[in-house]
């Protein structure tokens, strides 16, 4: 996955700290619909920077699909997943017990990202790349 960042900072090790918009679905064009209203926070971020960016410069970021993808999965696809087959296999009791079981099923589904989400903060985050500047 690739984005546009601008480069805040270099660090001793060589790396730089980057700050990239934060994406949404929405795009935030405000002043075509005004549904949300909210403002937009950068994410920081370090990336390696083997061709020396210097502060303020514009550049493009690569973070690996597989992993991007993999989180994608994790976070949105387990827990759906889990929530339908928990209702399809408790359908046959009726009443409450399909929604209950699937609920549960959803929430436990969640715990898996989220304990994914810790590990990979102590790790410093995902891994991003600067692969070319402006």
């Amino acid at each position: 996955m690739k984005q546009i960042a601008t480069v805040e900072r270099l660090r001793r090790d060589g790396r730089a700290v980057i700050v990239v918009a934060r994406q949404s679905a929405c795009a935030h064009d405000c002043h075509e619909c005004a549904g949300c209203g909210g403002s937009v926070a950068p994410i920081r971020a370090v990336a390696d920077n083997p061709i020396r960016a210097q502060v303020g410069q514009k550049v493009v970021v690569e973070s690996s699909s597989r992993q991007f993808f993999g989180v994608i999965l994790l976070v949105y696809m387990l827990p759906v997943a889990l929530f339908f087959a928990a209702y399809f296999a408790t359908a046959s009791f009726g009443g409450a017990v399909p929604v209950a079981a699937s609920v549960a099923a959803f929430f436990c589904g969640v715990v898996p990202a989220v304990l994914y989400d810790r590990r990979v903060r102590r790790r410093g985050g995902m891994s991003f790349s600067i692969v070319r500047a402006f």
